[in-house]
């Protein structure tokens, strides 16, 4: 019996990560090779053109899968009964703009774009915000829909959690896949924390630490937290462009961990809703590791957390108790 198709919104979709993101759904990375999708692309007018441009080249690829596009500058044409929603456009900071003028550009944007979702989308809709500053972002969108549950708004760290995976696998000299359970613990920024004290690599005798493995504690509790923190701008260094395909990609991890589950033993890094879990602030979007059951997420609990990873997530807590009082006063 052939599945229903799920409607999935990516905003912004014109541009480069959105260029990158749609033929990853329509092509099942996201939601799997058996389920069909039909994807609500939005952007904004002046994107229009090379909007309808985006829409001719995914009839041209013939994916199988892709039940139905709808490309649209209306945003709530564009919100209209998805199930999963990708929030990849925003406004991002430009040279020599302050913070403040860029956090009140993005919540005009998401305040407004809540309330689309909130009156058109399907019940029970999960949202994914990709833009930055992600968790504020996606704080900033949880105000305005206060019918949407909390729990299904989500921002994306799976993008640094998936940096410091392949860091490790570089270290090491061994598959990606053969390493797990980092965490980048709180803010989508050069605050967060890629922890590795409780990361494992498989080895032909079994499971090990990272820390046992690398003997370099040196470069886990140093370089290697630079390069995650900083691998954004790294690739901007390299490429004049952000990066887009790596964005893209984690975008369809962290959606497909969510609806689908994560593997037994397994954790991943979300931003979500804070409870206050690890002495993190309560009520901002913090990124936890979390493990994915039958479409919910729970956050891991009892992981030990030592002296210098304290410091860390009380300093990216410390950011985005700022940052949510900044996006707070854009509203006043």
């Amino acid at each position: 019996m052939a599945k229903e198709p799920v409607r999935v919104l990516v905003t912004g979709a014109a541009g480069q990560i959105g260029y990158a993101l749609v033929p990853m759904i329509a092509r099942g990375v996201m939601l799997g090779a058996d389920q069909p999708v039909i994807l609500h692309m939005l952007d904004i007018p002046p994107a229009a053109e090379a909007l309808n441009g985006v829409k001719m080249e995914l009839v041209d690829a013939a994916f199988p899968l892709l039940k139905g596009v709808v490309a649209t500058t209306d945003v709530v044409e564009a919100c209209t009964g998805v199930n999963i929603a990708v929030m990849v456009g925003g406004f991002p900071r430009k040279e020599g703009m302050e913070r403040k003028d860029v956090m009140s550009k993005n919540v005009s944007i998401y305040k407004s774009q809540a309330s689309a979702l909130e009156q058109h989308a399907a019940p029970n809709c999960k949202v994914l915000v990709v833009a930055n500053p992600a968790n504020t972002n996606a704080l900033i969108l949880k105000e305005f829909a206060p019918s949407i549950p909390a729990k299904n708004i989500t921002c994306l760290t799976r993008l640094d959690h998936n940096r410091a995976l392949g860091q490790i696998s570089e270290k090491l000299n061994v598959q990606v896949s053969d390493v797990k359970n980092v965490i980048i613990w709180g803010n989508h920024s050069s605050t967060q924390y890629p922890d590795v004290n409780h990361a494992t690599v498989k080895t032909p005798s079994g499971e090990k630490p990272v820390r046992e493995l690398v003997k370099d504690d040196a470069w886990l509790n140093g370089e290697f937290i630079t390069i995650v923190q900083q691998r954004g701008a790294a690739i901007i260094k390299a490429r004049k462009l952000s990066s887009a395909l790596s964005a893209a990609s984690a975008a369809c991890d962290h959606i497909r961990d969510w609806v689908l589950g994560t593997s037994e033993g397994t954790w991943v890094s979300m931003g979500v809703y804070s409870d206050g879990s690890y002495n993190a602030p309560a009520g901002v979007i913090y990124s936890f590791p979390v493990t994915c059951r039958n479409g919910e997420w729970t956050i891991v609990q009892g992981l030990a957390i030592d002296e210098l990873s304290r410091k860390k997530l009380d300093l990216t807590g410390a950011e985005l108790t700022e940052e949510k009082e900044l996006a707070y006063s854009c509203l006043s």
